[in-house]
């Protein structure tokens, strides 16, 4: 018959223990991981159609659509640069909702298209390419808070409408004749450009909030915005997109430019999240906690080792301190000194000449013994450890036999 052997104690991480120690940063992935869907699905409408005037939601156009086909303006609804140059005829109005999205090829072939006849263009929120095509001379200044602002000029439009819904993109130029409006700090948020020779002049909108449908109905944004889209019976309404083949021709969009904007921000968040994480981790709090250990190692063969280890080393220098320390450590308290002065040279060897003039035999070399130099080999250093083994000994002995005072009684 075999005896079964004693279990092994085990090593490798149970699965109780790995959740134990991972469960709380998969806990906060998998909330984070909710509410990215519970955001996305709650904000998955908002922003559909933005600026669409057959869009009824908050940042639809639908409303202003309406309010132009009652005043007898019809409006056509592109997509491509091409359409939009085939559309935008004379006395037509162009809007392009989002120039930024547009190419320097597609820039340059809608404004070769359109700057020859009469009409008017209608930029929001153009950045320096669209300006240098369309309007050269305006730069960019800087952002103003979108609020209700008062005209502030004389452009007849923007005087009849009033206060208005406006900011976001300021603009500065030295062209004259221009009509700097809804003024941010003295830099105007609706500048109007002259027309040319052709007839056909520039609006640039710093924001485009006052044609969303939420914001049409207050201060003067519908009156504004009739006035800018209406000046003409044809309104062409452009709505730049990715999908536009002529963007092809200009560029190759890789794998990160499909990624929306919103996902760099969320990126960000992550990687901060991460950084916290870490620092939360790498920080002990509290007190250290036992672990059990495999094997239980006695004291003495931890000495041993030690031993040996200063053996191999050839650390006499070292083997002799911790055996002088110890020995000094041990001794302060049979000889009356404080364990603060164990190590002062000036407070314990006194102290021992006290307690050994009446000991025969003793070494009576105690500086050298306690506070000496290394031992130059292992002789020498097995030598100075049986002196001081010796000289403990006679101090044991010493507070052993001494007589004892014994209180009156």
């Amino acid at each position: 018959m075999t005896t079964a052997a004693p279990d092994a104690p085990a090593l490798s991480p149970t699965v109780r223990s790995l959740w134990t120690r991972f469960r709380g940063p998969l806990l906060a992935l998998l909330l984070l991981v909710i509410s990215g869907v519970v955001i996305a699905a709650l904000q998955s409408g908002e922003q559909h159609g933005r600026l669409d005037p057959r869009s009824a939601d908050r940042t639809g156009s639908r409303a202003i659509a309406q309010l132009l086909s009652s005043q007898g303006v019809s409006t056509q609804v592109v997509t491509t640069s091409e359409e939009a140059a085939a559309a935008a005829g004379p006395g037509t109005t162009l809007l392009v909702t989002s120039p930024d999205m547009l190419t320097q090829s597609q820039l340059t072939g809608l404004h070769s298209a359109t700057a020859h006849t009469p009409g008017r263009t209608v930029l929001l929120t153009p950045d320096s390419s669209s300006l240098e095509t369309f309007a050269p001379g305006v730069r960019t200044d800087s952002p103003a808070r979108i609020s209700a602002r008062r005209p502030s000029c004389s452009l007849p439009e923007a005087r009849r409408a009033g206060n208005a819904l406006l900011g976001g993109r300021s603009y500065d130029t030295s062209t004259p004749g221009t009509d700097r409006c809804y003024l941010s700090d003295n830099r105007p948020t609706l500048l109007r450009l002259p027309a040319p020779r052709t007839g056909r002049d520039t609006v640039l909108l710093g924001s485009p909030d006052f044609l969303y449908n939420h914001h049409l109905a207050e201060h003067g944004n519908a009156s504004l915005a009739l006035q800018l889209l209406g000046t003409h019976k044809h309104l062409v309404w452009y709505l730049p997109s990715i999908s536009d083949p002529s963007a092809a021709h200009d560029r190759r969009r890789g794998f990160l430019d499909l990624i929306p904007s919103g996902w760099y921000w969320a990126l960000l968040q992550l990687a901060f999240a991460a950084v916290l994480a870490a620092v939360w981790r790498a920080r002990r709090l509290g007190p250290l906690v036992p672990e059990k250990l495999p094997v239980t190692v006695p004291a003495a063969e931890t000495t041993e080792g030690h031993a040996r280890l200063y053996e191999q080393a050839h650390a006499r220098d070292r083997a002799a301190a911790v055996l002088r320390s110890a020995t000094r450590t041990r001794l302060a308290p049979l000889i009356g000194v404080s364990p603060t002065h164990a190590h002062t040279p000036d407070v314990l060897l006194p102290a021992l000449h006290a307690h050994l003039t009446t000991t025969p035999g003793v070494d009576a070399d105690l500086p050298g013994l306690l506070f000496g130099a290394a031992p130059a080999d292992d002789k020498a250093l097995v030598h100075l450890a049986d002196r001081l083994a010796a000289l403990e000994s006679s101090i044991v002995s010493q507070e052993r036999h001494a007589p004892r005072e014994h209180p009156d009684r």
